[in-house]
């Protein structure tokens, strides 16, 4: 059986230009409506965590980046209704998840805070930032999350992360490798590994997706553009962006990225 696996930053909802209102509900529909086996969504608000198995019929992991205001998802979420192209996260929070059709068994999952206090002092000093760019990386938390199941007795391990958005690119850079590392080590030697996410850094600018296409690493090149899906120990398919008349709603764009998708096995 091919995995249809497809990861979309969902913009917390909005569409671009961003509106009043949110549309993270149709797009989560939309995302999962030819039912793929895994779906990795980014910048989810926190209150609709638990919304998503309803939505979709998943099983859904998330993992919670940035808290919602005063922990109350539920309270941040009717504020923004206010105006959800203006206010975004600020009051809901922002989370990650990984969706799993009922095809795949679930065996286990983890996750890693990427940018914490003692990773930014050191990395901080390797590349000697300046005291702009450490308060940037510290404003908001980064998670890497992985999930490790199973398809017909194949297991893999699908990570998902959300790296710092920031100028200097070497900050999601290292994030990059670190939710790699954390990666490679969660899954077991025999297993399929997918790493996917908007990863924040371009290929020919990032020298973490170089270093991820060497032979100790072993994934295949990856495309253009902050969205990626890469795999390894498994056949896959060329990873591929959904164009945008595929993610327009009565002629409205829906988010700021692109979903991109690929088939393994």
């Amino acid at each position: 059986m091919a995995l249809l696996v497809r990861t979309w930053n969902v913009f917390h909802g909005n569409a671009k230009p961003p509106e009043r209102r949110a549309f993270l509900e149709e797009m989560v529909g939309l995302a999962s409506a030819d039912r793929p086996q895994v779906l990795c969504l980014q910048e989810v608000p926190v209150w609709a965590l638990r919304r998503l198995p309803d939505w979709t019929g998943m099983r859904v992991f998330g993992a919670v980046a940035a808290r919602p205001l005063r922990g109350s998802p539920t309270l941040g979420g009717a504020i923004t209704e206010l105006h959800h192209g203006r206010l975004r996260s600020a009051l809901t929070g922002q989370a990650n998840a990984i969706l799993f059709g009922s095809d795949l068994r679930v065996l286990g999952s983890d996750s890693i805070v990427l940018n914490t206090r003692s990773f930014r002092r050191s990395e901080g000093r390797k590349l000697a930032l300046d005291p702009k760019a450490r308060w940037a990386w510290a404003k908001e938390r980064r998670v890497c999350q992985a999930v490790r199941a199973e398809a017909e007795g194949r297991p893999l391990v699908v990570a998902n992360m959300h790296t710092t958005s920031y100028v200097d690119r070497r900050l999601p850079d290292a994030e990059l490798l670190r939710g790699a590392v954390f990666a490679d080590a969660f899954a077991e030697p025999d297993d399929a590994l997918v790493l996917a996410g908007d990863f924040n850094v371009v290929v020919g600018r990032s020298a973490t997706l170089a270093q991820l296409t060497e032979p100790d690493w072993g994934f295949p090149a990856p495309i253009a553009g902050l969205d990626q899906i890469l795999a390894r120990g498994a056949e896959a398919t060329r990873p591929e962006p959904w164009p945008e008349k595929r993610r327009r709603l009565d002629g409205r764009l829906l988010s700021d990225h692109a979903p991109v998708e690929v088939r393994i096995g």
